[in-house]
């Protein structure tokens, strides 16, 4: 009773449907998925998770869009060989963010050209920003403008820096979300960083 991964991806698409859709196209993906789901389930097995990728964001979730109303299986998400840490946290943000906001998606991947380590960091990052995991710290600061009185870029830097490990205690201890604002002039300032602790 072990769950079985079923993965479609976009570098490993048939030449069937490649030739069918003339490329891989996220139909071709929606395709390829729905059938290997049928053929696992035709065996009278349906502990099963869904796994479609691409690198091409929009492709990847034309694909989900596709799917998601065809299949009630678990959905293990993200955006494949996205790239350096650069790129790859960039469409993986979009991707895996895009398709959270939308409710598609159970469990999620982020892959990048990277220690694996920072991949779990980042993944953690997304679920934080769009409220599915809670933030131990949240830093929040304004940009710079003609207004800032101070260095601001290296103050939120180095606040940020300096937060990283207190955010990982805190979180692992459970103690309530901190709210931490760096403002560079007393005009929106005070305003913007009314909720911060």
């Amino acid at each position: 009773n072990i769950p079985i991964r079923v993965g479609v991806n976009s570098g490993s698409l048939s030449r069937n449907l490649v030739d069918k859709y003339g490329g891989v196209t996220a139909k071709g993906l929606a395709d390829s998925a729905i059938e290997t789901l049928k053929i696992i389930e035709n065996m009278n097995y349906d502990n099963l998770v869904l796994s479609i990728k691409s690198s091409d964001v929009v492709m990847n979730y034309d694909a989900h869009m596709i799917v998601k109303d065809l299949t009630n299986h678990p959905l293990h998400i993200g955006i494949t060989e996205s790239g350096t840490p650069r790129n790859g946290m960039l469409k993986s943000a979009i991707g895996i963010g895009g398709l959270l906001l939308g409710g598609i998606g159970d469990t999620v991947r982020v892959s990048l050209t990277d220690d694996p380590v920072e991949e779990v960091k980042f993944a953690r990052r997304i679920l934080e920003t769009l409220n599915i995991r809670e933030k131990s710290i949240e830093t929040v600061s304004c940009p710079t403008c003609g207004r800032t009185e101070i260095d601001l870029i290296s103050l939120a830097n180095r606040v940020e820096e300096s937060l990283a490990d207190i955010a990982v205690e805190r979180a692992n201890k459970g103690l309530r979300p901190l709210k931490i604002a760096v403002m560079g002039c007393a005009v929106n300032g005070p305003g913007e960083s009314r909720e911060a602790d």
